[in-house]
């Protein structure tokens, strides 16, 4: 037999998708009032940081974001999937025309005695 007979059952279901629903719209009240309460303040240190500097500060653009990896076709894992390389941050340096070809004579070292 169960606790609550099934025809009065339908009452206390729809009592408790109301409640519940209620403290759903008092939470979402709660959070927009603090939300526009945060951007007031916000809105007043912005204006308060640009009287302070004069309006010398300008804002930044964000850095550019890292290139993406390279995947080489060729190489491959023990697993035999392709191995990814990361991209090389600073190209070669040309060669120099002018530069010769020939090793430099290596210069010696002092030696002291004592």
């Amino acid at each position: 037999m169960p606790a609550v007979p099934l025809g009065h059952a339908g009452r206390y279901v729809a009592a408790a998708y109301i409640v519940f629903f209620a403290l759903v719209l008092i939470y979402v009240a709660i959070m927009s009032v603090k939300l526009s309460r945060m951007e007031r303040e916000l809105a007043e240190l912005n204006e308060l940081a640009d009287r302070r500097l004069g309006g010398r500060f300008q804002p930044q653009s964000p850095p550019a974001p890292p290139p993406p990896p390279v995947t080489s076709p060729a190489a491959t894992t023990t697993a035999g999937g392709p191995t990814t390389t990361a991209a090389p941050t600073n190209p070669p340096a040309p060669a120099d025309p002018t530069a010769s070809t020939e090793p430099a004579s290596p210069t010696p070292t002092p030696t002291t005695t004592r």
